[in-house]
Formats: structure tokens, sequence, C-alpha cells
């Protein structure tokens, strides 16, 4: 694994949050980030005990969520509209860490809820490895998310 040898990597075409190991869902066909927790306790367990995932799409991540419900090893941090899809409330029993995101929240309001929630909960699980699903359906305008975030914050 690339981020395990260069300490950080990125996947354009990954972020399929909502397939667990058992089924598919939204537009997720396959568990990118569960296959990716396994492959790592699998092959890596010896170095990487624990995984935080950071969820910043606008959609919850029920498949993740599902999929690491009874596993305190990995801790998700999710910021979604909890207004839309997938309204999955069974898994949201797994997520250490809710950051609700409505339509009415402007920028500051986002930034403020990731920063003040975020690093004290990273500086108290001390992750091994994290995961993050950045998500861009949390932009003003997309259709999906119907969140009202400006892409300026992000520069």
């Amino acid at each position: 694994m690339l981020a395990l040898l260069k300490g950080w990597a990125i996947n354009l075409s990954g972020g399929y949050h909502h397939a667990s190991y058992h089924n598919g869902g939204g537009f997720c066909f396959y568990a990118d980030i569960s296959l990716c927790i396994s492959h790592l306790k699998r092959y890596h367990g010896d170095r990487i005990k624990k995984v935080m995932i950071i969820d910043l799409d606008a959609h919850q991540g029920n498949g993740h969520e599902r999929d690491f419900m009874q596993d305190p090893n990995v801790l998700i941090i999710d910021a979604y509209n909890p207004n839309i899809y997938p309204y999955d409330f069974p898994a949201r029993k797994a997520i250490t860490v809710d950051i609700p995101v409505y339509p009415s929240d402007t920028d500051d309001d986002y930034l403020t809820k990731l920063e003040t929630q975020i690093p004290p909960i990273v500086d108290s699980f001390q992750p091994d490895f994290i995961l993050y699903n950045a998500g861009t359906d949390c932009l003003d305008g997309d259709p999906l998310g119907g969140n009202n975030i400006n892409v300026d914050i992000f520069y």
C-alpha cells in the first residue's frame, strides 16, 4: 500500500461509503473503505491496530459503519447532511463523532464544526492509520448533497 510506504496516498476513484461487505448502495458497488481496512488488519496488523475513518461526503457513510459497528479499533467521524439518503439510523450507532451538516450551515459553521471536533478525537484515539473520504457533494449547488459549502473555503 502506497500510503504505508510514502506516508499518504490518494485514490481518485474511491470512497464508495454506501457499500458494505454484503451489499452495494447508492452509487457504490464495492466496499473499498472496508476492504482497505481489512487488508491493513490482515497484512499489516503488527503495526496498524487502530484505524480512523473521517468521512466528509454529504451523505452518511453507512456501508463502512455497518461493517465496523462492533470493532472498537475502528473509529468513525462522519460529517453529513442527516436529511438526505441513506437515512440509515441503525448504522449511525457506529459513528463516534456524528457531525450534522445542514443546508443552513455557512462555511464558517462547517469549518468550526470540523476544527472543534476532529482534532481532539484524533489526539485521544491516536490512530495508526486514517482514511479520509472527501466527497464533493457537500458543496453549494450539488443537487444530491443539499448543502451550502463554498469551494473557496478550500483555498
